[in-house]
């Protein structure tokens, strides 16, 4: 049986030469060019590295100096990994419902909660570019502008995206959060990068970024081997090993856009009229990280018939009021967020990926309307 993985890295000879060249010079600082090359691309004044997307957003957190009691808002559809960031501040995550249409945090809603909790405490928003697809953003800079909050992009699933002929991360936001990942649960290598133009953010998360220390040789003409510890930082920064593969990535960007884009065309094409399925709504620019269909009912059936085909899935993602800690947490009830459970309970990713062959792509196509055309 033929066997379809949710996603494979692609990993070509750029990625492989810049491997060596980090073990034949590890001396070589890849972690400056890396930053360098990630600020020309996006077109920002700071770019900030880190371990992980997550470790870039708790990055600018604690940059941002969140405290106990603080307030911000995000998608009640966005990754776990955001309320769980600022948890770990004990600040307090405000959920948020959505589009049906397009997945992304619901404006008008945002609008009425920020109204409810107009204060000091208040301190951001996280705008979420699900799937890829570009969020509407110029209604939410203007609403952060009025009730003075900040708004922190999430952008981890956006490298490369532009919101009106320009990079994601170089545009009003405060802060915007990018993550590249070769792979998700166990990766080969990964980054995440915080990007801003702000320069007090700047500063803080450097010295954040390892333990607060500041080396002599950055200060002062004594011996370099000497060393301050100015601020109470963490460990955050990223090996050579991960910024290599993670820069050739990057260098390739844009094709591997090209190509996902490609895969999700085809998939529409082929989709489109297949029963008790429903295509992506793309309004604006997307560049498919994830390629997300609805199914009518009993969607985790669909799922089981699809694996046992040899096609994985994936599930992008599960409300976040449904999740144990924040359900309990906050008392939260399941027709709290009714468009983001309505949504989960018809959606579903397929594969998509720019190491994808085209056979496979055709395979996906083929088992999906083979199933769809089955069902009652």
């Amino acid at each position: 049986m033929k066997k379809i993985p949710y996603f494979i890295p692609d990993i070509t000879e750029v990625e492989k030469k810049a491997i060596a060249k980090v073990l034949e010079n590890p001396s070589h600082n890849i972690v400056y060019e890396f930053e360098e090359e990630f600020k020309k691309y996006i077109g920002v004044k700071y770019a900030i590295s880190a371990l992980s997307g997550s470790a870039a957003f708790h990055l600018c957190l604690f940059a941002m100096d969140i405290k106990r009691g603080d307030k911000i808002i995000c998608s009640v559809n966005c990754h776990p990994m955001f309320p769980e960031m600022i948890r770990h501040f004990d600040a307090e995550p405000i959920f948020v419902d959505i589009y049906e249409d397009t997945f992304e945090i619901s404006f008008d809603k945002a609008r009425e909660i920020i109204e409810k909790n107009a204060s000091k405490k208040l301190r951001a928003i996280v705008i979420s570019h699900i799937a890829g697809q570009v969020c509407e953003m110029e209604c939410f800079y203007q609403l952060a502008q009025k009730y003075n909050i900040k708004v922190i992009e999430d952008a981890t699933m956006a490298l490369g995206l532009t919101y009106n002929g320009i990079k994601i991360g170089n545009h009003k936001s405060y802060a915007t959060i990018f993550s590249i990942v070769l792979d998700s649960f166990n990766p080969v290598a990964q980054a995440g990068v915080l990007t801003t133009g702000d320069e007090e953010l700047a500063k803080a998360a450097i010295l954040l970024r390892y333990h607060g220390i500041v080396s002599e040789r950055v200060t002062s003409m004594r011996p370099q081997y000497l060393y301050d510890v100015v601020g109470i930082g963490n460990k955050y920064n990223i090996s050579y090993l991960d910024t290599a593969l993670c820069m050739g990535q990057l260098q390739r960007i844009d094709f591997i856009i090209k190509r996902r884009q490609e895969i999700a065309k085809y998939y529409i094409q082929s989709l489109k009229n297949a029963p008790h399925l429903s295509m992506p709504v793309v309004k604006r620019e997307h560049i498919f990280l994830h390629f997300i269909i609805k199914i009518d009912k009993n969607r985790d059936h669909f799922a089981k018939e699809l694996k046992d085909c040899g096609i994985e899935t994936a599930l992008h993602f599960v409300p976040l009021h449904l999740l144990t800690y924040y359900k309990s947490k906050y008392g939260l009830r399941i027709n709290d967020f009714p468009i983001s459970l309505k949504n989960y309970q018809q959606i579903l990713s397929l594969p998509i990926y720019s190491a994808m062959s085209g056979k496979d792509v055709d395979y996906v196509c083929r088992q999906v309307i083979r199933l769809a055309n089955g069902r009652v």
